[in-house]
């Protein structure tokens, strides 16, 4: 079934009540994508973690236990979505384990070198720029810094049923070009090719290098 385009908009920027069973629906979607993320990045207790894109929030918590002595971010452009993921942190906000800023990943407000581990999950559909977006995720992470990437390409099955003019979904060529292009090593599963006809890719990619120079 092919979904309407004004819930694919909500998808992309949520707002109002329709937003907000949005993000109901997709805190139970996406609970094992996030899973698989956040195992893939191996948090130790004192990283500093961003969450490009958190929606909801719901890994935000679980993230804050893993960093038990770390910090964790969170970043969506929507301000309800924020807001939701907000609520969501309870105590961990006041306390300063967490904090959620309203930032597309175009313009992430944190300084160069700010965080050893990133995730994102079903966020890329949505960005313009794929080089300017990981330049970004590039600068903020550390030399070494990791980010686990979940998505699905435009090989699977299930992505004609999502209107076009909304969602892009990248070729796994584009986006591990995109990565590399901006100084990360990237990990393609070996089963991806196949994989990625009926479920997400998760992409392991390592900051190999400063990437301030390709960037001006």
């Amino acid at each position: 079934m092919r979904r309407p385009r004004f819930i694919a908009e909500q998808a992309r920027n949520a707002t109002g009540l329709v937003g907000r069973l949005i993000a109901f629906i997709m805190s139970h979607e996406t609970k094992g994508d996030n899973r698989r993320a956040i195992d893939a990045l191996d948090v130790k207790p004192t990283d500093h973690v961003l969450d490009i894109g958190c929606g909801h929030g719901r890994s935000l918590p679980e993230l804050a236990t893993l960093a038990s002595t770390g910090k964790v971010s969170g970043a969506d452009p929507s301000d309800l979505m924020a807001a939701i993921a907000i609520r969501h942190c309870g105590q961990l906000i006041p306390s300063g384990r967490v904090q959620v800023v309203i930032a597309g990943v175009d313009a992430l407000p944190f300084p160069d070198a700010a965080f050893d581990k990133a995730l994102c999950v079903h966020a890329v559909y949505f960005w313009p720029d794929l080089s300017r977006s990981f330049g970004e995720i590039a600068r903020v992470l550390k030399p070494g810094g990791r980010l686990a990437l979940l998505f699905r390409t435009n090989a699977n099955q299930a992505v004609n049923a999502f209107p076009s003019d909304v969602y892009h979904f990248p070729a796994l060529d584009e986006m591990r070009n995109a990565l590399e292009a901006v100084g990360f090593a990237v990990d393609v599963p070996a089963d991806a090719a196949i994989a990625q006809k009926t479920a997400p890719v998760l992409l392991i990619a390592s900051m190999i290098e400063n990437t301030k120079s390709k960037l001006t």
